[in-house]
């Protein structure tokens, strides 16, 4: 499949048949695409806790939710996806790799950082994911945990604290869904975003 049939048949799914799991092969085909994502000095500083039983799906929705709060529509789709992967970067393994001699650095400062690479390659990583996903004809759906439940989810899935939990990757086959009205908005032309040269100067193509 093209990308450009990709954009066009394919979008965030936020609802899942919870009675067809993954397929392992369609799993190991998801994961393999992850890791050949680009990474700053081949770090490839990121980790995937992969989430697949209902026992370890219910251990995450547990420690990223809000005890006694009821879900609403968005949250009860999600949490029928069968496979949940948590996906993590480690900010250590980019510091220590550019303290290495063929990178010059003799420090492991972070503040020679321009952005958190570590954090963009993860979600690079994540993007791959969502891509193959559509090649395996799988929904597929990137969000964040909230701030307020990034310990207790650390500790739920014992995932070390000097990991960055970037976001989460739900997998599965899709279920009726309707849109998110945030599409309203509208999806901004190339025109509007891409600069001829200087910014402020519209690239015509």
């Amino acid at each position: 499949m093209e990308f450009s049939q990709v954009v066009r048949t394919r979008r965030m799914i936020r609802n899942y048949d919870p009675a067809r799991p993954v397929p392992e092969e369609m799993l190991a085909r998801v994961l393999g695409n992850a890791v050949r994502a680009p990474s700053a000095g081949f770090s490839q500083g990121w980790d995937f806790v992969v989430l697949r039983t209902e026992g370890e799906r219910a251990a995450f929705w547990e420690a990223s939710t809000t005890p006694g709060r009821e879900p609403d529509n968005w949250l009860l789709g999600i949490q029928r996806a069968p496979c949940l992967i948590v996906c993590c970067s480690s900010p250590d393994a980019y510091l220590d790799r550019y303290a290495q001699p063929d990178k010059g650095w003799t420090d492991r400062d972070a503040a020679r950082w321009p952005v958190p690479y570590w954090d963009v390659d993860t979600g690079m990583a994540a993007l791959l994911m969502l891509l193959t996903a559509v090649d395996e004809e799988l929904g597929g759906l990137f969000f964040g945990v909230p701030v307020e439940a990034l310990d207790t989810v650390r500790a739920a899935l014992a995932i070390p604290t000097d990991r960055n939990l970037v976001g989460v990757v739900s997998l599965g086959y899709p279920a009726p869904d309707r849109k998110s009205p945030s599409l309203r908005r509208g999806r901004r032309q190339v025109g509007q975003v891409a600069h001829a040269g200087r910014f402020g100067t519209p690239l015509a193509l």
